[in-house]
């Protein structure tokens, strides 16, 4: 499948995904926006792959929405469209709703999603990031949420995640301020994990490939899948869940590879099922 504005790349069982607009710090498009989608649905179904990596091309993540865009939505000239289902149809479809939202589909790929925050992040770059299981920045590297100093507000499912992430004084604070946060204040916060500039692409995809080679793909898809249904539920739901799960983990392919590996102290072989 060919990309005009994203780079997609497989290796060792990770899917590498790179935003490929490095002469605007990969600027959000509409037309990004629907390869992204495209690339993740791609990756999500595809077996082989066991891990998805977001990144930028250059020296940036993503700075945010094309100013071509902001100027077009500023002046009426670019339609904006929903982020939202109806509330009807959320009601609806009760809780799957919250996963059918511009980023928050994510949650719901059965696969770790990593971002490799390269180089300045902003706007809705940020939020993309944020609904990535896992973060990792480069020392030296600044965030902005941006929209407070834009005239905006808190959109795209940030004003929900952020303080789920970080407390609601920190959200509070990035949002208001909109000012820039370095690297190592994002990792002092708990926003990210801090990796050093110097071979920091090549640091974050040993780490994915470790997760993608040692840990079993079954397994990370239920715990996914469990952490993000347990923001909205209770304790004896999560728990029940979690009981019902572990006796289907017993009868997987992957349980007897774990315990296989383990005993016969060699490296896995997990085939996800």
């Amino acid at each position: 499948m060919d990309y005009t504005e994203l780079l997609y790349a497989t290796h060792e069982h990770v899917a590498t995904l790179t935003l490929n607009r490095p002469a605007s710090l990969n600027a959000w498009t509409r037309t990004m926006e629907e390869e992204v989608r495209s690339a993740l649905a791609r990756a999500g179904a595809d077996d082989d792959v066991r891990v998805i990596v977001i990144t930028g091309a250059g020296r940036g993540f993503c700075a945010g929405a094309d100013m071509k865009l902001i100027q077009g939505i500023s002046q009426g000239t670019v339609p904006r469209p929903p982020d939202a289902e109806s509330p009807a149809m959320q009601a609806a479809a009760g809780m799957e709703a919250n996963f059918r939202q511009r980023f928050s589909a994510m949650l719901r790929i059965p696969k770790p999603i990593v971002a490799a925050i390269n180089g300045p992040v902003a706007g809705i770059g940020l939020c993309l990031a944020l609904f990535c299981d896992i973060r990792y920045m480069a020392e030296g590297a600044k965030l902005t949420t941006a929209f407070a100093r834009r005239g905006l507000i808190a959109e795209h499912g940030i004003s929900w995640m952020l303080p789920r992430l970080i407390g609601t004084m920190h959200a509070l604070d990035l949002l208001y301020s909109a000012r820039l946060v370095d690297a190592s204040e994002a990792a002092q916060i708990g926003l990210v994990k801090l990796l050093p500039a110097q071979g920091f692409a090549e640091a974050v995809q040993r780490a994915a490939a470790d997760l993608a080679n040692l840990s079993s793909p079954r397994s990370m898809g239920v715990i996914k899948r469990q952490v993000y249904d347990g923001l909205f539920q209770d304790l004896g739901q999560a728990w029940q869940v979690a009981d019902e799960a572990m006796q289907a983990s017993f009868q997987s392919e992957d349980f007897r590879e774990g315990v296989a590996h383990f005993v016969e102290k060699r490296a896995p072989r997990f085939t996800g099922r």
